[in-house]
């Protein structure tokens, strides 16, 4: 059976190496480390969640504490209606791949995605075809975002293996190309494998 892909929002800022998006709904953000996809003309980019935000739409303009006499969050949106319209959520996504035809590449595609692109969660089978290899890793442990690549790693991992029969196979694997990846930085190999580490049991 298909699954419905689920529309995050659409992209209102590109570059080569990732892309913004705004959410239609307010804080209907997908989680840290989530593999979405967007498209450049007929290549479709893949891209992993690492930063997200919620602010309001005028620059400068910062929402106001209004709860004081409210018995609850919701009644602050209730007595405010508008507030919804005045905020916005948006995240963050790296590119570690893109899909040309039948082919799927884990490296940078020739050009950024477009504004106004339609940004979508990846299903089930999406993730687990393209997490068949680990050459975004590499993107992942180089990346400089605001997020600290290694907490991104390790929550791109954990998701990824949510789709697999037997995650901890796949936990492995991936360890196994992260110590190549890191031979020679223990302590942050260490960190990472601390975090997608599924058991007490040693990798």
């Amino acid at each position: 059976m298909k699954q419905t892909q689920l529309r995050l929002g659409e992209v209102i800022k590109a570059s080569t190496t990732g892309f913004t998006s705004q959410c239609y709904e307010l804080y209907e953000l997908p989680p840290l480390g989530s593999l979405v996809k967007t498209t450049e003309g007929e290549i479709e980019l893949y891209a992993v969640v690492y930063q997200a935000t919620t602010e309001g739409l005028e620059p400068g303009r910062k929402p106001i504490a209004r709860g004081k006499d409210e018995a609850s969050e919701e009644a602050i949106f209730q007595s405010s209606p508008q507030l919804a319209k005045l905020l916005r959520s948006e995240f963050s996504a790296l590119v570690v791949g893109h899909r040309e035809g039948d082919k799927t590449r884990q490296y940078l595609p020739p050009r950024p995605a477009r504004i106004h692109s339609f940004v979508h969660a990846c299903t089930k089978e999406e993730i687990k075809t393209f997490s068949q290899a680990f050459g975004f890793l590499n993107i992942l442990v180089n990346a400089e975002t605001e997020t600290p690549s290694d907490e991104l790693i390790a929550a791109v991992l954990r998701l990824m293996s949510t789709t697999y029969d037997d995650s901890r196979a796949f936990l492995i694997g991936a360890g196994k190309e992260l110590a190549a990846l890191l031979g020679q930085d223990y302590a942050r190999l260490k960190a990472v494998l601390e975090r997608i580490k599924p058991t007490d049991e040693e990798f």
